[in-house]
């Protein structure tokens, strides 16, 4: 028996309280909010890790040089990036196990994390890389992390296995980011938040009144529901703080978010633009951006054709070279984002990753994603190839969490460490 049967428990009352806590990004209470102006003078910049997903994939032969090494010849998808190429590699081989799902693009929900059969019955996600990574280092800045996307789904999941929102409106970003509130607000915002540690000192009082009433199975779910209200209050404290703290400030003007769904290159570029400030001003070290693809015709010039049409082109070569157009225009924004970073002197504390959950999205094939890593102090410059028995996707995810300074070997389901700068 999981549960005493000397009391009935109102199961949807407490799953209530449980989702509250648990659909919330994983928080840690870690005990300094801030760090002090001494202190965050240090020589060496923090690292930061930022992850990009378009998800309907590329055209991986317009991707993927012929030769490994670093005297590789640019494809055409390179080609933007040239004036950059020794500050990225490009990695072929790399996949995810059975990520066979519901259906050709669930695995857009695993891309981070390495579940396995992604929506398919009795599935449960896992944590996402880059909240494990906010979960370590999250409190040293005012946001654990951006979870932005051109559309309001995201790649980030918490240690529950809840998909987190994604931010869709660059102008509502930079407000958070970077607009105090009047005194009015940020009082009615510390209200707000010393009424939720009293919320939860209510329920954790009731959720330890059950504990005795249950069986062993269910006393391990009440202690998991324990851990994340103390993280919870841990980050209502750490919040309140931040909060009575003024926003650093930019020059920068406050985008205008754009209207028009079909302007897949704009959004990108005023999101790309937007995590440019944010690491600019240290309010965040861990973002994801999620890339629409679409069931319409793109705004860019040259593209006729509904882009999800194309991107099941079937060998198709007149909709492979419509696709191309799309995806050099994608490889193009992200050229200029790179450039962006390199002459804030942020790249090379950022590790950057920028590809897709489909290696093949013609046929939703999941294998050999298409993976660029640029910055974050990595050895540059390479085609790596990697063999097919080390193919592990999140070998790498442990390797770029250890560049974070999690204290981890283990991410998934790896099996190992992908060393980048050992890589052939």
């Amino acid at each position: 028996m999981n549960i005493a049967s000397k009391r009935h428990i109102d199961r949807r009352a407490f799953l209530r309280g449980a989702g509250t806590v648990l659909s919330l990004p994983f928080l840690e209470a870690m005990v300094p909010a801030f760090a002090t102006r001494a202190q965050a003078a240090v020589a060496q910049p923090p690292q930061r890790f930022l992850a990009m997903c378009a998800t309907l994939g590329f055209h991986t032969p317009f991707l993927f040089p012929k030769e490994t090494g670093a005297n590789y010849t640019l494809t055409p998808y390179l080609e933007p990036l040239k004036a950059l190429k020794d500050d990225f590699s490009v990695i072929s081989g790399l996949q995810h196990e059975e990520q066979n799902g519901a259906n050709g693009h669930t695995s857009e929900m695993t891309w981070l994390t390495s579940a396995k059969h992604p929506g398919l019955a009795g599935f449960k996600n896992t944590i996402s890389i880059d909240q494990l990574i906010a979960e370590q280092i999250g409190s040293q800045t005012r946001f654990p992390s951006l979870i932005l996307g051109t559309g309001s789904e995201s790649m980030s999941w918490s240690a529950s296995g809840v998909p987190l929102p994604a931010e869709p409106s660059p102008s509502n970003a930079f407000r958070q980011l970077f607009v105090d509130g009047t005194k009015q607000e940020v009082d009615a915002q510390v209200r707000g938040l010393t009424r939720g540690r009293s919320i939860l000192d209510t329920v954790m009082g009731q959720a330890k009144k059950l504990r005795s009433e249950l069986g062993k199975r269910d006393q391990e779910k009440l202690d998991e529901y324990f851990s994340a209200v103390r993280d919870l209050e841990g980050r209502l404290v750490q919040n309140e703080a931040w909060v009575q703290r003024p926003k650093p400030k930019v020059d920068a003007k406050p985008p205008t978010d754009i209207q028009t769904r079909t302007d897949a290159i704009g959004k990108m570029n005023l999101m790309q633009d937007l995590i440019v400030l944010a690491l600019q001003t240290d309010s965040t070290r861990t973002i994801t951006l999620r890339l629409n693809g679409m069931n319409a015709v793109p705004e860019i010039e040259g593209v006729k054709n509904d882009w999800h049409n194309l991107s099941h082109h079937g060998q198709d070569e007149a909709k492979i070279e419509e696709l191309k157009v799309i995806e050099t225009a994608e490889f193009t924004a992200f050229a200029g984002f790179l450039a962006k970073l390199k002459a804030g002197s942020l790249l090379d504390s950022t590790s950057v990753i920028f590809g897709s959950n489909l290696g093949n999205a013609s046929a939703h094939q999941t294998a050999n994603l298409p993976l660029i890593l640029a910055g974050g102090g990595f050895k540059h410059g390479r085609h790596i190839a990697i063999d097919k028995d080390k193919h592990v996707f999140s070998n790498l995810f442990v390797a770029l969490a250890q560049r974070m300074g999690v204290q981890t070997d283990k991410f998934g389901f790896s099996t190992g460490v992908l060393d980048i700068n050992q890589a052939a």
